[in-house]
């Protein structure tokens, strides 16, 4: 959002090395938004928040996706959502090395879709392929998708023909004994092809007077349509807060930071606290924070800041701690864990893993924004 909270700005100074702390607390800002690069992120927040960020803080929806690279590194894969061919452009950045978006498709054969009429810019970044000799890997919902009526009919043709658009539905009778041996396009003809969406929110707040749809929208509208064609919901795989997935790989980060801080290999991660201003109770993925923070083990802090409503509390969710802004949550906490120990010792814990504090925070600006 264009406001930033000036509670966010101490909090992050307290974190990195000012006073009253004076000892640096690896973090990390963890959103469900994104659809630009990490680094883009880091600039903008960098000039947002006056403090100078780097790449490792900032973990988007879509940043874990890092963890599969080695699985679809050299594999055909569709990638859907953002601006254009955005999408693609970061899947290769993150290693992927052959991604396609629906926009191809549809210049492949129009008559995939044929609601939609390429305009000229879309087609100064397409690239011509044969989609009837690739066989699609996996399908990411890497952000919001924008068209997505042509989104769920390529998927629902990925999925039903096991990889090959425009090949025959493999789930139809009177092509069950196509599939042999188990095999099909060198993989197993009874495995799905994955599918995997980065965020699970259903509304988000954009600065309207009312919620916007969100990817949980798109995922629930392509299950409904499969379950009405199939008989049965399609399998996925769901990242994003509050999913115990996200959180655990923000735990690798936040232990990369901490090994890089001290100079040395940690063998486990102390204690991790999350800082939330809660978003408005205005879906099932809302709380994310606090709900994602007590399904990984973390300890959370809600600060009455940002997007907070005293109206709705915490909306059924238990956090371990409630304070008026990120600086006394960060402040109370570290004292709290620290209560009559020396300055000296403070200051010179950083030689001592066990003893840090890891901070995993949603430090928000006072108005969403998806990018």
């Amino acid at each position: 959002g264009p406001h930033t909270i000036p509670a966010a700005r101490r909090a992050l100074d307290m974190l990195n090395c000012t006073k009253p702390l004076g000892v640096k607390i690896p973090v990390i800002l963890l959103t469900n938004g994104g659809g630009v690069g990490e680094e883009v992120r880091r600039r903008k927040l960098t000039s947002q928040l006056g403090v100078e960020l780097q790449q490792a803080h900032i973990l988007q929806a879509h940043t874990i996706l890092k963890s599969v690279v080695h699985k679809y590194e050299n594999k055909p894969v569709l990638v859907l959502g953002g601006r254009n061919d955005d999408v693609r452009q970061h899947m290769g950045r993150y290693g992927f090395k052959h991604v396609h978006i629906t926009l191809n498709i549809l210049a492949w054969k129009p008559e995939v879709w044929p609601f939609h009429e390429l305009t000229s810019e879309e087609r100064a970044f397409i690239k011509p392929v044969d989609f009837s000799q690739i066989p699609i890997s996996a399908i990411f919902v890497f952000h919001d998708p924008r068209n997505r009526s042509l989104d769920i009919q390529v998927i629902i043709d990925v999925s039903r023909a096991h990889g090959i658009i425009g090949g025959p539905y493999l789930d139809t009778p009177e092509y069950a004994d196509q599939r042999g041996d188990g095999r099909l396009h060198g993989k197993d003809a009874n495995t799905p092809i994955e599918l995997i969406f980065c965020n699970p929110d259903l509304l988000w707040e954009s600065g309207f007077p009312q919620p916007r749809l969100g990817q949980g929208v798109f995922r629930e509208a392509l299950q409904a349509v499969y379950q009405a064609l199939v008989g049965k919901a399609y399998p996925y795989v769901q990242y994003g807060k509050p999913t115990t997935a996200t959180f655990k790989f923000a735990e690798i980060v936040l232990k990369d930071r901490l090994e890089e801080l001290q100079g040395e290999p940690v063998d486990r991660l102390p204690t991790v606290y999350v800082h939330s201003s809660e978003d408005p109770p205005t879906d099932s993925c809302t709380s994310a924070d606090i709900s994602g923070a007590n399904g990984a083990g973390w300890e959370s802090v809600l600060v009455r800041t940002g997007v907070y409503d005293p109206a709705h509390g915490v909306t059924g969710r238990r956090s371990s701690a409630s304070e008026r802004h990120e600086n006394e949550g960060v402040f109370e906490r570290y004292e709290g864990e620290n209560e009559g120990e020396p300055e000296h010792r403070r200051r010179y814990r950083a030689r001592d893993g066990a003893r840090w504090r890891c901070v995993g925070s949603s430090l928000r600006t006072s108005a969403h924004r998806r990018d």
